[in-house]
């Protein structure tokens, strides 16, 4: 839009349709000055392609695992992540809200700043983030006013005892009022640079969502190790998302 705009301004070109690429960028950035988290670059990404729903707004869940075994290189990875979902869901829907919820062993809802940068240290009870969703959702954002989505980003160093009571949770209580729930499963990006490594790597959670995961529920998860992984991750999940909607 810019290399557009600079050519017609070089050449004297059509008057209105400098008038109307200015005006576009101009709103672009006012957009983007009130999404903080979301790095000037992954600003090209709002050119995917959606439709909207009869609800015209969402509530935006972001679930992070913030206990002791979360370094900053897994808090990057979900920030890029959640950054591309809030980008995908204002071109979906006129009006998005975003709610932050960080767990250790017990979940509570953050402003950004604290979601993103403050400290925490404990273990990790997956169930405590979901429970706090659901209360949250329950409060604020009924299913009937609101379309919900949820992002999780995790290690999947959860605690045995509690993957159990966390399926429960999204099968009966989560899933069925999401319009979609995406699981990713971060690494440290230095674990085991052997090839395919943390691909193949599975964690006690990840072995119990994969037996909730099924074509007609709105979930689906993925791993990513590297910065590189998230668009094509991303892309991939909601792809997916839009043309199972479209086939029903």
């Amino acid at each position: 839009m810019r290399r557009e705009l600079g050519e017609l301004e070089a050449d004297v070109g059509d008057a209105a349709r400098i008038a109307t690429l200015k005006a576009e960028i101009e709103r672009q950035e006012r957009r983007a000055k009130v999404i903080p988290f979301i790095d000037p670059v992954d600003l090209r990404y709002r050119r995917i392609e959606v439709t909207p729903e009869p609800i015209a707004r969402a509530a935006m869940f972001c679930l992070m695992d913030v206990s002791a075994s979360m370094d900053e290189h897994m808090k990057d990875l979900a920030k890029r992540f959640f950054s591309l979902l809030y980008l995908f869901l204002t071109r979906r829907y006129d009006k998005v809200e975003i709610v932050f919820i960080r767990h250790t062993h017990e979940a509570k809802e953050v402003d950004e700043e604290t979601f993103f940068h403050s400290r925490e240290s404990g273990g990790t009870v997956i169930s405590s983030a979901l429970i706090e969703m659901a209360r949250i959702a329950k409060q604020r954002y009924p299913a009937d006013q609101w379309n919900i989505y949820a992002a999780q980003a995790s290690d999947g160093d959860n605690l045995s005892s509690d993957n159990a009571r966390s399926v429960a949770l999204l099968r009966e209580t989560i899933l069925p009022m999401a319009q979609y729930y995406a699981y990713l499963q971060v690494g440290r990006g230095d674990y085991d640079r052997e090839d395919g490594v943390f691909a193949r790597h599975e964690t006690t959670l990840w072995r119990a969502y994969q037996e909730l995961v099924r074509p007609n529920l709105p979930m689906a998860m993925r791993k990513v190790n590297d910065r590189r992984d998230i668009y094509p991750v991303f892309r991939e999940l909601f792809e997916r998302r839009d043309e199972a909607a479209e086939a029903r």
